[in-house]
């Protein structure tokens, strides 16, 4: 192997690393057809998951600002409460002790 040949092998990788990495960021900045955009507003969100069986699992999912609790398993998926207000409660302030 010359010289030669390795530097053409070294440039070449080092043209496809920046090909991939020009990639990378038009889609960030662009985004993808089908996929929400970064900086767009989500209506969906899973806020928290909670596994309550080998197999059975609770979602509890926020859309529009109202949560749904839902519960999924092999069997299907059941909605158990709908509706529910999104009542984020802030951590209490700590005391200061004077």
């Amino acid at each position: 192997m010359e010289f030669t040949d390795l530097l053409r092998y070294v440039a070449a990788l080092l043209m496809v690393l920046a090909l991939i990495g020009g990639a990378g960021l038009a889609v960030r900045r662009f985004g993808m057809p089908g996929v929400v955009r970064p900086g767009a507003l989500r209506r969906l969100a899973v806020v928290e998951t909670l596994m309550i069986g080998p197999r059975q699992r609770l979602f509890l999912i926020s859309r529009d600002g109202v949560e749904h609790l839902v519960m999924a398993g092999p069997e299907g998926q059941i909605v158990i409460e709908s509706g529910i207000e999104s009542g984020i409660v802030p951590p209490p302030a700590p005391e200061v002790a004077s």
